[in-house]
């Protein structure tokens, strides 16, 4: 069995992406977009960090943490967030996929893949390209024609601090940059 190794540095900041069990289109759903935003705010409260940006798409979802000094235990923030999520998700009467026997006896559940896939930034630059891409991650997908047209993404909020324009990346094929921030996770 493979020794999985997370580059852990505190106060760091990392790129992450979680995606759910087989892709399953949770999040098309708006009843568990509000439940996970609600775990979310609520692990933050537990373990404080800065949610930089975040985009949230049907099957998968990308967010960049700031952690505070001296902390770099992001996983137990990930493993609170999605086994609470699960809880009350299927508490709500939600649907999980099918698992095998032996991730049954693991006390696992078909609502997100088993780990989540991170990237520690190293500087301004890497940090924009992670940045722009957590926005413009719905356009690639093609659920939208610009960043401004999907609503569960921290674009809109960027765009009220005057970060970005209103209109930002809907002429563009990809923003610049973008195209170099590598996703094992997609």
């Amino acid at each position: 069995m493979p020794n999985y190794r997370r580059y852990r540095v505190h106060g760091g900041t990392y790129f992450f992406t979680l995606k759910t069990e087989r892709n399953a289109p949770l999040f098309a759903d708006a009843q568990n977009v509000r439940l996970l935003g609600e775990v979310i705010r609520e692990t933050i409260t537990l373990w404080p960090f800065e949610l930089s940006a975040i985009v949230l798409l049907p099957d998968h979802l990308h967010a960049l943490w700031a952690m505070p000094p001296g902390d770099a235990d992001y996983s137990t923030r990930w493993a609170w967030l999605k086994k609470e999520f699960t809880r009350r998700y299927l508490a709500a009467g939600g649907r999980e996929q099918a698992t095998s026997t032996s991730r049954r006896r693991n006390r696992r559940r078909g609502i997100w893949q088993r780990r989540f896939w991170e990237h520690m930034i190293k500087d301004e630059e890497d940090f924009e390209h992670h940045f722009d891409y957590i926005h413009w991650n719905p356009v690639k997908h093609g659920y939208a024609k610009s960043p401004s047209e999907w609503p569960y993404s921290s674009f809109h909020k960027w765009v009220k601090q005057g970060v970005y324009p209103p209109n930002w990346g809907r002429d563009e094929q990809e923003p610049p940059g973008s195209s170099q921030v590598i996703d094992a996770g997609e």
